[in-house]
């Protein structure tokens, strides 16, 4: 057979047990080529570790320069993605709307305006906005820690960003001001009409038009002294939502329980403060799993984002000093706007557009999405790619969800993936029911390496060793910063249902590859470490990847 193909042989029979012959033929086929025979023994010793005597796996790595494949493993298999899915998703949006592109949310004024007074209302009109200025850095970029506060109260830490997420409330207000308002006789509306809201499909992410913090309260939360109550503090600050902890503080060693009212999910009905309550145990010695945080941080889920939005900004208004006659503490009452389709709609275009400027008095423009990009697929942002999915739509003209997921079916086909190897049916994250072969996730990074948008894409993904959720994965290995690719994990009552790894890597010999690795069925998780260790099998893998020369 020749050396080399002998070789292959070796690694697809060390790989399947019991499956030999399939991958045999595979491997001939695929002209795979080792330095040695033995990384493909320490690959198949990572894959039949006992944890995944249950497991599927699966492979496939192309040579980026020729399109050769190089390794395969059930290539064609269809595996659970988890958030491998938001590399379709993100590279989309990419594709369509464009790194430079912007959204914005603008203030417009209904009713006539003298002497600093408006004779109606503020309309607060939604762009679907993710960041709204929360994490916005001067040059632009956006922030982002390795421990991201959406993922707080699942991995039991998180470490926050510094930039006050009230920032573009505060700017729109203030441009209120500029524009000669002082004093506001009607009310303060958000208009959220930009496309429905919805829900991933467990029902626990409200995906809508208006976002301010990610519609999260992020709650911190301090050991003081034994017996005391802990410290808590909670952002954004507003009368809108306050926190109510009893939180005490234990001795050092003892459990830290944090449990939240509602399990974090706040569906007020504003008429009156709305409260979260905040209870359990943190011990002196505090350390948060994973990061080491000496601040314990929990978040609660805004479940009603327009009233909430609406009391932020009507008190952003005051603090720049405008005036608003409507009560603070109020629901959001979509019932004042102005009928879609009516009105504006009824003169001409330049009539339309004439009265539109007249109207605006302030406006405010998202971060350039190539940005935003890169906070989604570095910290694997939920919200985040679902509304790139949506914003697609948008452009596409579909304001549903479903028909946003129909029109990317119909694109991916176009841009030549078979309709057998992907299945996305419900939202543009992953979890818990997309589902892909490595075959149409290594064609779709082969798409994107070869796009405009190749050098954005690529450096949104997070790196081995160094950042997103990538930061704390494979720091000893010599493929250490070296790996550039999106994880994906699903849990469900079984035990880890996915863990996907898929994105570039350069090979020792200074080839760039593209790869995409599934474990489907891995077993229990009674811990996050217990992720966070297949997490290291899979950068163990890649390290071994990059040992072989194309």
């Amino acid at each position: 057979m020749g050396a080399l193909l002998v070789r292959a042989a070796l690694f697809a029979l060390a790989l399947v047990p019991g499956l030999a012959e399939k991958a045999l033929a595979e491997k001939v086929l695929a002209t795979a080529s080792l330095r040695e025979a033995a990384p493909s023994a320490a690959v198949a010793a990572v894959m039949n570790k006992p944890r995944y005597s249950g497991a599927s796996w699966s492979l496939l790595v192309s040579d980026l320069s020729s399109g050769r494949t190089l390794m395969a493993l059930n290539p064609d298999q269809l595996a659970f993605t988890g958030s491998v899915r938001k590399l379709f998703s993100v590279g989309r949006a990419l594709q369509t709307l464009g790194p430079e592109h912007r959204v914005e949310t603008t203030v417009l004024r209904r009713g006539s305006l003298g002497a600093g007074r408006l004779a109606g209302d503020l309309v607060l009109v939604a762009g679907g906005d993710l960041t709204f200025g929360g994490r916005r850095l001067p040059d632009g970029g956006v922030a982002f820690t390795a421990f991201d506060h959406n993922d707080a109260n699942n991995l039991g830490t998180a470490l926050l960003t510094p930039q006050d997420p009230l920032q573009a409330l505060d700017a729109l207000a203030f441009q209120v001001r500029q524009a000669g308002i002082r004093q506001v006789e009607g009310d303060v509306v958000v208009d959220d009409r930009l496309f429905p809201a919805y829900r991933v499909p467990n029902g626990n992410l409200l995906i809508p038009p208006i976002l301010v913090n990610e519609n999260m309260v992020d709650v911190s939360v301090t050991p003081t002294a034994m017996g005391e109550p802990a410290r808590v503090d909670w952002r954004p600050r507003s009368a809108a939502f306050q926190v109510r902890s009893s939180v005490r503080t234990v001795a050092a060693g003892g459990p830290a329980v944090l449990d939240l009212s509602d399990l974090g999910q706040m569906d007020c009905q504003w008429r009156e403060p709305c409260t979260g309550t905040i209870s359990g145990t943190i011990p002196l010695d505090y350390r948060a799993p994973l990061s080491g945080s000496p601040v314990a941080v929990r978040t609660f889920r805004i479940e009603d984002p327009a009233s909430y939005a609406r009391i932020a900004f009507h008190e952003a208004l005051a603090r720049a000093g405008v005036v608003v006659r409507a009560p603070l503490l109020a629901p959001n009452d979509p019932s004042r706007l102005q009928p879609a389709g009516s009105g504006d709609a009824e003169q001409t275009n330049k009539q339309a557009a004439q009265l539109t400027e007249e109207q605006t008095v302030a406006s405010w423009r998202s971060t350039p999405y190539g940005a935003l990009a890169r906070l989604i697929l570095k910290v694997s942002l939920n919200l985040g790619a679902n509304l790139s999915l949506t914003q697609v739509g948008l452009v596409e003209g579909e304001r549903q969800v479903d028909g946003a997921l129909a029109a990317e079916r119909r694109d991916l086909n176009r841009q030549g993936l078979s309709p057998q190897s992907f299945r996305f049916p419900s939202n543009g994250s992953g979890s818990p029911d997309s589902q892909a072969t490595p075959r149409a996730v290594v064609q779709w990074l082969e798409i994107m390496h070869g796009s405009p948008q190749a050098a954005v894409f690529r450096s949104a993904l997070p790196v081995l060793g160094v950042d997103g959720s990538l930061a704390e994965t494979g720091r000893d290995l010599t493929a250490r910063g070296e790996v550039m690719a999106k994880t994906g994990t699903t849990i469900d009552s079984t035990g880890l249902k996915a863990q996907v790894l898929a994105g570039y890597l350069r090979s020792v010999s200074g080839r760039d590859l593209a790869f995409a690795l599934f474990v489907n069925d891995a077993g229990p998780v009674s811990s996050i470490t217990d992720v966070a260790e297949v997490f290291e099998d899979q950068a163990v893998i890649t390290d071994l990847i990059r040992s072989w020369s194309p």
